[in-house]
């Protein structure tokens, strides 16, 4: 023994205590300390006894809360297990996992492979566990769970096969948390402190691996991989594309895209919030901030119809990145591409302060006051009928609201949305919604899509058309022009012949229609821009009425909307009287909207601009009055399935930009025609008595009655023309995506040519 080695030991006989009295008259002369004796208890000898001792009823234990409010729902209560976890007993249907067991019973499993959206690896081992006669411990993600299995979560076994799993992950792990990204929200990092070992053994070089590009949004260190498969399983199951992939074996094992190309999908973005390492992260975010130094706020995103709901997280006065928040019912726990990077667009182009274009064609920054006045003004002198109010694609029902009073006082009841302006039947509401429910969607067996392409419009609703089709191989049919849906689908027709055929049943595929149990038809809004909507409209009722889609227990008659405003403007009555309005439009109030062709504009006509950027719309502009963005404002949305929510505020406006209501409500004051007003608890209590149903945030307020029986039937022809496209650019749709760097660079890279 080394002199080292003698201190040691000295100091260790030095630190245990002398034993009792007691102790040392149990040992005998001859017996060594350290060896076990052996204790027996006569009064357990006999069989009842031992058995009764068996069967002790178990101590009443505390109820345990499940790991991050999981709930365990029975669909057939015969079907009920019994497992214990650490002794804690919990009911489980058949067929779960250990896992998910453990997690009922409140016990958090460390795991990095298994995910619960996705299918099962079982590689990573971290999430081994000890079952009572078992010889080995027990990958808990991938065991199913049987009747009576006693888990035990915390053993010395256990514990000891975690730190040797997180031993062998970490020997080729590089030291690079100071630089990464996934520091302070790492999975790794966490589940090394709280499972890993003190020190490592391995002394090797550590290996390395090649950088992939897989595009404009998300950076690879595939040197930090773990191989734990997540982003593989990600994109081949839910977003449908064969893009990544396991290559090479053993120590050679590496992740990347089969051939060099980058990663198309639209919901690629999805792979940074999954990825439990800093393998993959955010390039647009790279070294911006750490997520400590962030303020996270939870609001709704805008971008499209669905409604996704979302975190903000912000530093100061800037919107740093956006990811997702868990909602079962619209988005699950995934975004969209659009919707996670357009942030950037928020602080370009931006405008701050009111101006007024001057005689010589510049605009000249001014006060509010002398803005209003201008607006006012004019407003006098203009024959009411001549009034055109239009709310953009990004606008809140307050604004709305406010906007469709402003107008009706000033005499003019011209006021639509962008999405409305071509006179869509806004008297029923299930008329424009999506009846089924984007949830409900997954209950459907036959899908007819007509005239949409629900993966560039709507790519959440899209991604859980995928999730059915996968779970259940339930029948796509699709009418309109070639696209790339990522699901298989029969590509029917492209035009209104071929709904004909169906309605006739002289089409193969309405007899699919006719004996599912739930059919869905989805028609895309884009047909509301199209002259001969009513007899499409008309056709389609025809198809669902022989197809029996709308039952009593059953809407599967829906409408996929374009933009965040527009199911509100239709449940508020933003529809135009008549067509060609603004031809002849004296005023042309724009609130927000940037899509409406001005080339119509009479060139004597005053075009009032309020918006948060300087989009298309402003270059025709008299009077420019800056809002607030979706981002700094709070505001009601409708999405397509009719359940409103409401944006936060996350960050402070931009110089002198003030609410679009706010806005509206000074100018009915400068104008002499007080809006009766003040608040938004005020407007909504003007709401209410328009469409109560907004006013119950995040409760979705179904159709009262059907457009089937109550619409009547068209006499129009439908045209030949086939179904157009109604985005051309996924990635920019309004003044926030056409604004941002980002979305630029998507365009320009992923669209295909």
């Amino acid at each position: 023994m080394g002199f080292g080695g003698l201190l040691a030991a000295r100091a260790l006989a030095r630190s245990t205590p002398a034993r009792s009295s007691t102790a040392r008259t149990l040992l005998s002369p001859f017996q060594n300390p350290t060896t076990r004796t052996i204790v027996s208890t006569p009064e357990l000898h006999g069989p009842e006894a031992a058995a009764v001792a068996q069967h002790d009823p178990a101590p009443d234990l505390p109820p345990r809360t499940p790991v991050g409010g999981a709930r365990v729902h029975f669909p057939n209560p015969e079907d009920a297990i019994e497992v214990f976890v650490d002794g804690y007993p919990v009911k489980i249907p058949k067929g779960m996992t250990v896992l998910q067991a453990c997690e009922l019973a409140g016990v958090d499993v460390p795991r990095f492979c298994y995910h619960s959206r996705l299918s099962i690896a079982g590689n990573c081992r971290m999430c081994l566990v000890e079952v009572e006669k078992s010889p080995k411990p027990v990958a808990s993600c991938a065991m199913p769970a049987l009747p009576g299995m006693k888990i035990k979560t915390d053993t010395p076994l256990a514990k000891k096969a975690r730190e040797g799993v997180m031993e062998f992950l970490l020997m080729n792990h590089p030291l690079d948390c100071p630089i990464c990204d996934q520091g302070g929200e790492c999975d790794l990092q966490d589940q090394s402190m709280a499972f890993g070992s003190d020190r490592g053994r391995f002394t090797e070089k550590k290996r390395s691996v090649v950088d992939k590009n897989l595009g404009p949004l998300v950076k690879t260190v595939m040197t930090r991989c773990i191989q734990c498969t997540r982003c593989v399983r990600f994109a081949t199951e839910v977003a449908g594309v064969q893009d990544l992939g396991m290559l090479g074996r053993g120590s050679g094992e590496e992740i990347g895209t089969y051939v060099e190309k980058l990663m198309t999908s639209e919901l690629s973005g999805n792979v940074i919030d999954i990825c439990p390492v800093g393998a993959l992260t955010s390039k647009p975010f790279a070294f911006k901030a750490r997520n400590w130094e962030l303020k996270g706020t939870e609001t709704i995103d805008v971008t499209d119809a669905v409604g996704s709901n979302i975190r903000i997280d912000s530093r100061g006065p800037e919107v740093m990145r956006i990811i997702p928040r868990l909602n079962e019912d619209i988005n699950e726990e995934w975004i969209s591409d659009k919707t996670r990077f357009c942030y950037d667009g928020l602080k370009r182009q931006r405008l701050n302060d009111p101006m007024i274009r001057g005689a010589d064609g510049r605009f000249k920054v001014v006060s509010w006051r002398d803005a209003l006045a201008v607006v006012a003004d004019v407003a006098h002198q203009v024959a009411p009928q001549d009034i055109v109010g239009v709310a953009g694609r990004l606008s809140d029902a307050e604004s709305m609201m406010a906007l469709k009073d402003l107008l009706n006082r000033l005499g003019s009841n011209n006021v639509w949305c962008e999405g409305t302006e071509s006179q869509p039947c806004a008297d029923l509401r299930s008329g424009y919604l999506l009846n089924s429910s984007i949830g409900g969607l997954e209950k459907a067996d036959v899908f007819l899509l007509i005239g949409t392409q629900p993966r560039i419009e709507a790519a959440m609703v899209n991604a859980r058309i995928r999730k059915t089709v996968k779970a259940t191989q339930a029948k796509v049919g699709y009418v309109g022009p070639p696209t790339d849906l990522n699901y298989d689908h029969q590509h029917l027709g492209t035009g209104p012949q071929t709904l004909a055929e169906i309605a006739e049943g002289r089409h193969p595929f309405s007899s699919d229609l006719k004996n599912a149990k739930n059919p869905a038809i989805i028609v895309g809004a884009g047909l509301y821009e199209r002259e001969d909507k009513n007899a499409i409209f008309s056709t389609v009722e025809k198809i669902a009425q022989i197809s029996n889609v709308v039952r009593p227990d059953w809407n599967g008659l829906n409408t996929l909307l374009l933009n965040a405003a527009q199911a509100a403007a239709l449940d508020l009555g933003l529809v135009p009287e008549s067509d060609k309005k603004i031809e002849s439009a004296k005023l042309v109030y724009l609130m927000g909207a940037d899509d409406v062709n001005l080339d119509s504009v009479p060139k004597d006509a005053f075009v009032v601009y309020q918006g948060h950027h300087g989009d298309r719309s402003v270059y025709r502009a008299n009077v420019i009055l800056p809002a607030s963005a979706f981002s700094e404002k709070e505001g009601t949305y409708e999405n397509t399935e009719g359940c409103p929510q409401v944006t936060v505020p996350a960050v402070p406006t931009v110089g002198d930009a003030r609410d679009d209501w706010k806005i509206l409500r000074a100018l009915s004051e400068v104008a002499g025609i007080s809006l009766p007003y003040d608040s938004l608890e005020g407007i909504r209590s003007r709401i209410k008595t328009v469409a109560p149903n907004l006013l119950h945030v995040e409760e979705r307020e179904p159709p009262a009655f059907s457009t089937i029986s109550l619409r009547p039937q068209s006499n129009e022809e439908m045209s030949p023309i086939p179904f157009g496209t109604a985005v051309e650019n996924f990635y920019m749709t309004d003044a926030i995506t056409r604004a941002s760097k980002i979305m630029a660079q998507c365009s320009a890279l992923l669209l295909k040519k």
